[in-house]
């Protein structure tokens, strides 16, 4: 365990260092499952690596993960950052699926994304050719789980700031319940209350629930440079990855 932390540790010295604004990703287009264009950012490492399927919080966008997501990629995952069509923007990235479904009337609700993820997830599988990792950040992270429980090419669900922000039209908590795949969870310190109900109904035999004792951030904000903890949420994010990888 000690040498596992020490490891841990040195890594993300490396993933600090690295000049992540050198590299630069593929912007792919898909149709959505309602014909709606869906625009991705492929960052894919190597063809043999597992994939890991990106989902930004509310009025965002796939910029969301420019920096993450090459950090993820030297951690030996392929990513696919994806446009969903309830956000807006994020580091300057206009989120297009977003545009599209405005321009044809078609709703931006969170509920409404739902589609976009699981299109999004099938078409990952199909390029994976096994079940995807998926990443979600605020209210993507409780349709994550939703999805998760529910999707065969899901393979595990990193979930980052999961909560009940829908109202009556889901309940997380009870979904969550049903979710028994590799699961990570994480939050901000002051978030923990809004969480634990969500993270302590999932029924899973690999489990991690993180929150630093104080700071952190909303959603994979955790993950960002200056955000106090990112080293703790990296650390126990690279512990999760190592153990979904071995299971594939």
């Amino acid at each position: 365990m000690m040498r596992f932390g020490f490891v841990c540790v040195l890594l993300i010295s490396m993933l600090s260092t690295l000049n992540v604004e050198a590299q630069t990703a593929r912007r792919v287009k898909f149709p959505s499952k309602d014909g709606v264009t869906i625009t991705a950012d492929m960052y894919e490492a190597d063809p043999n690596y597992p994939w890991i399927v990106l989902f930004h919080k509310a009025q965002s966008s796939r910029g969301e993960y420019q920096k993450i997501a090459i950090k993820l990629n030297k951690l030996e995952l392929n990513c696919m950052a994806v446009d969903l069509r309830s956000g807006k923007e994020a580091n300057f990235i206009v989120n297009e699926t977003y545009v599209l479904a405005k321009e044809t009337g078609l709703g931006t609700e969170y509920m409404d994304s739902e589609i976009d993820m699981k299109s999004a997830i099938e078409k990952a599988y199909l390029i994976a050719r096994k079940p995807v990792i998926v990443m979600g950040s605020s209210y993507t992270a409780s349709l994550a789980i939703k999805l998760g429980s529910e999707m065969s090419q899901v393979k595990a669900v990193v979930a980052f700031s999961p909560g009940e922000y829908f109202g009556k039209k889901l309940n997380v908590e009870k979904v969550a319940s049903s979710l028994s795949k590799p699961t990570f969870i994480a939050c901000g310190s002051d978030e923990k209350k809004y969480t634990d109900p969500i993270a302590n109904a999932i029924r899973s035999r690999k489990k991690i629930y993180f929150a630093p004792p104080k700071g952190g951030a909303h959603g994979a904000a955790c993950l960002e440079k200056g955000t106090e903890g990112e080293t703790d949420y990296w650390v126990q994010l690279i512990n999760f990855i190592q153990y979904v990888k071995k299971e594939y």
